[in-house]
């Protein structure tokens, strides 16, 4: 357990993780699952955001309405403290209606608290080659 509650003791957990504070509102436990030096490429169309403040900035919108997150993880390779995963998700608002899908992947780090959370997370898979990407991630 950590001071939010919860853990991912495994990379295949942080988006199980991610969905209960969703639905708790707790945004400061999702900010939690991701490492700090993370890049989170959505929406798909912007620039990445990186850190906890861009953690904070990519769930702002979606904790006022506390949806809830099904991952299925499809694969899961672990190598030492990190670890890349590909899942298909779809996130329910409260009534059960679909909000959003997809299929993802990621790349866990394993995080101080001794849990896992994401270092970059693409929730539509990676961004097509493009070199502001690139050069924006290098500044981070």
């Amino acid at each position: 357990m950590t001071e939010h509650g919860r853990i991912a003791h495994r990379p295949r957990d942080i988006a199980d993780c991610v969905s209960a504070y969703l639905e708790d509102g707790d945004i400061d436990g999702i900010i939690s699952m991701f490492h700090p030096d993370c890049l989170i490429f959505f929406p798909p169309d912007q620039p990445p955001k990186s850190g906890t403040a861009g953690a904070r900035a990519a769930f702002a919108e979606l904790l006022e309405v506390r949806p809830r997150i099904e991952s299925d993880v499809t694969s899961e390779v672990i190598v030492g403290d990190t670890a890349m995963l590909c899942a298909t998700w779809r996130v329910l608002a409260p009534d059960g209606t679909v909000m959003a899908e997809g299929r993802s992947t990621e790349v866990a780090k394993r995080l101080a608290n001794g849990g896992w959370g994401y270092l970059i997370d693409c929730p539509y898979g990676p961004p097509p080659l493009r070199t502001e990407v690139f050069a924006g991630a290098a500044d981070h």
